[in-house]
């Protein structure tokens, strides 16, 4: 499993706590999950766009120009995060239209996320010559 940061293992480091009869199981992912971000923290790859920043949001545009979180309704981690508190708030009276959007707008997100993340090993292979 590929990640971009460590907010995904602690978070299941935080269910095999709550859930010790899956312990094992997620014991086995964390132990196979691989941080992306490591080879920017620890400077293996640098370029002068990245401007000291290792976030998925300055690499992107450095490594894959064509892909951008730009224009997009829910453009960083911070109002994904906001964004699906007030989807889980809404209560089923609620906007179902307003439902849909927001939703809409967190699977556009976590879409590009995911691409950003394929794209960037993509390119990371090519300037090693591992393609």
């Amino acid at each position: 499993m590929v990640t971009y940061s460590p907010f995904e293992k602690t978070r299941l480091e935080e269910l095999a706590g709550w859930f010790p009869e899956h312990e094992g199981h997620i014991g086995q992912i964390l132990e196979n999950l691989r941080d992306l971000a490591a080879p920017f923290r620890r400077k293996h790859y640098y370029h002068w766009q990245l401007r000291g920043s290792y976030s998925i949001k300055a690499v992107l545009p450095a490594l894959v120009p064509e892909l951008s979180y730009d224009d997009m309704e829910i453009c960083d981690g911070g109002m994904a995060m906001n964004a699906w508190h007030e989807m889980t708030e809404m209560n089923d009276s609620g906007d179902l239209t307003e439902l849909a959007r927001i939703r809409g707008a967190l699977l556009e997100y976590c879409a590009l996320d995911t691409l950003a993340m394929v794209r960037i090993v993509e390119k990371l292979k090519l300037l090693c010559g591992r393609a």
